[in-house]
């Protein structure tokens, strides 16, 4: 009867230990930056994902269209690399483009 009781108080024990890991919750966008500029652009996509929807969300109106210095230059607050920024906001669809590249805009649907 010890032996049950002791064996039932390790395996509490470890389920407490796994509950946060089982209950993750998503992480924000907060860590990713330090004094308001992004540390670095994320590589695991998920992660990236979550940036790009919070950089869609803070740096361009869904109402109104910009052009490419005007993307650039939004971008440039947060991170140097503009292009990359740029290039990952198009290819999620977060971001839509003249064919010519001349407008950009907030997509309303993203892929």
């Amino acid at each position: 009867m010890s032996q049950t009781t002791d064996q039932h108080s390790t395996d509490q024990h470890r389920t407490d230990q796994r509950e946060p890991a089982d209950r993750r919750e998503p992480r924000g966008v907060a860590d990713l930056f330090s004094g308001g500029r992004l540390v670095s652009i994320p590589r695991k996509a998920a992660r990236r994902e979550q940036l790009l929807e919070h950089l869609t969300e803070t740096l361009f109106a869904a109402d109104r269209d910009y052009s490419e210095p005007e993307v650039n230059d939004a971008l440039r607050t947060v991170h140097e690399d503009c292009s990359a920024l740029r290039r990952y906001l198009i290819t999620s669809g977060r971001l839509t483009r003249t064919r010519d590249g001349s407008s950009y805009r907030r997509a309303t649907t993203t892929r």
